[in-house]
């Protein structure tokens, strides 16, 4: 059986990552592929309880390296349990952030060493990273800002998982300029759209790029 397809989707805060990446994997589903929609943190039972930790209030003093190695230790357990089974079965993963959201968070927005981040997720992965990455741009990041702290209010999750969007804009603009610097970086790699655009304009343009480098396949649907 061919290996299955590792789609990630990536932004920073309010670009509708999470609305996107469920519309595509509804799409294929409809389509008869297999898919297995997921996460990070929090794609396994060890990590529901990590991304606790990583985006909730209670610890809003946790250290920044101590954040870098929870971030890993969920990674490292999602690629064992979830990922990697998922592509061996010729699954397509989509996955809501992954390696690419801590060089952006960790390394342009909290300043730790590129380098070093870039090391240990060769080892939370064992260099297996994603064949697309969708980026969600958007410019004014203030708005993002607002759409996440919404959204957060609208489903009961106010204090729960908004460690990172009540940062400074300053933080949040590192660490878009972080997402461009690694999209131009790897231009194979990304396909870079505006979150600007409608949902549905957006969900379309997306769609079509994945269709444009997704092997042809046969499968079952489901999710995780």
């Amino acid at each position: 059986m061919a290996e299955g397809f590792f789609i990630s989707f990536e932004g920073t805060e309010g670009t509708g990552k999470s609305t996107q990446a469920d519309l595509l994997g509804k799409e294929l589903r409809l389509r008869g592929r297999g898919v297995v929609l997921t996460r990070e943190p929090g794609g396994t039972r060890l990590g529901g309880e990590l991304r606790k930790i990583l985006l909730g209030m209670t610890y809003e003093d946790l250290s920044v390296m101590s954040e870098l190695f929870l971030y890993m230790a969920d990674r490292a357990q999602h690629m064992a349990e979830v990922i990697i089974p998922s592509l061996q079965e010729g699954k397509i993963v989509i996955c809501d952030r992954f390696t690419d959201a801590t060089v952006a968070y960790q390394g342009f927005g909290r300043g730790m060493s590129r380098e070093r981040i870039e090391a240990l997720n060769r080892e939370a992965t064992s260099g297996r990273f994603p064949d697309l990455t969708v980026l969600l741009d958007l410019q004014d990041v203030t708005a993002g800002l607002c759409r996440a702290l919404k959204r957060n209010e609208e489903k009961g999750l106010e204090g729960a998982e908004d460690r990172f969007e009540k940062e400074e804009a300053a933080f949040h603009c590192r660490v878009r300029d972080g997402y461009r610097s690694v999209a131009e970086a790897e231009p194979g790699r990304f396909a870079v759209f505006s979150a600007a655009l409608p949902v549905d304009e957006l969900h379309r343009r997306i769609l079509g790029r994945v269709l444009q480098v997704l092997p042809p396949g046969e499968g079952n649907a489901e999710g995780a």
